[in-house]
Parts: structure tokens; sequence; C-alpha cells
């Protein structure tokens, strides 16, 4: 699968919609807030598999328009903020092969 701008956008806007999601699902939970939502270490981990697809696309492809090479440098820093929630394993999800992944999430 080539890694394509469209499809980053298609990610990112994934991203914006899973934060959106939790938002109300806070809400309606009777306003309890982000920090305490369970949610928040799924939306960590996606953050971290979007940031690296944009990274990876920004090695790939230098005329990356600049507002997509804003949008990484935006999504990088809401990462550092959220870093510790991110799952913690030996390797990345991103790099693990098939059979590695469903070894660790025991498949």
């Amino acid at each position: 699968m080539a890694i394509t701008v469209q499809r980053f956008i298609k990610l990112a806007n994934y991203y914006n919609q899973t934060v959106m999601l939790m938002s109300a699902i806070c809400v309606q939970k009777g306003g309890i807030a982000m920090e305490n939502y369970v949610g928040r270490y799924f939306a960590a981990d996606v953050l971290e598999y979007v940031l690296e697809y944009g990274r990876r696309l920004l090695e790939q492809n230098k005329n990356i328009a600049p507002e997509i090479v804003a949008l990484i440098n935006r999504l990088a820093a809401q990462f550092e903020k959220v870093r510790s929630l991110a799952t913690l394993t030996q390797k990345p999800f991103h790099e693990m092969t098939l059979e590695e992944f469903e070894k660790v999430m025991n498949i």
C-alpha cells in the first residue's frame, strides 16, 4: 500500500472524528473530563499511528503542501502531550508484522 497524502488526510480526519466522538461520550456520561475517559488510550494509539504515517509521508515525498506539513507538526505537538498514554511495546505496533501483532494481542 502506497503512502499518499489522500490517505493521510483520511487518517487525520478519522482521528479528529474519534476525538469529537469521545468528547460527546464524555458529555453524555455526565460531563466527565477527557483525562478520566478510558478511551483516551485508544485515541493516543490512533494519534501515534497517524503521526507515524505523516512522518513517513514526509520522508518519501519532499514536495508536500505546507498545510500538510503544518498538520503533521500539530499532530506531533498533540502526541507529545499524550505520549505517556500510548500503548507501550517493545516494538511500535506500526512496525510489527501480522504474526507479531497477533502474538501481542493473543489472537
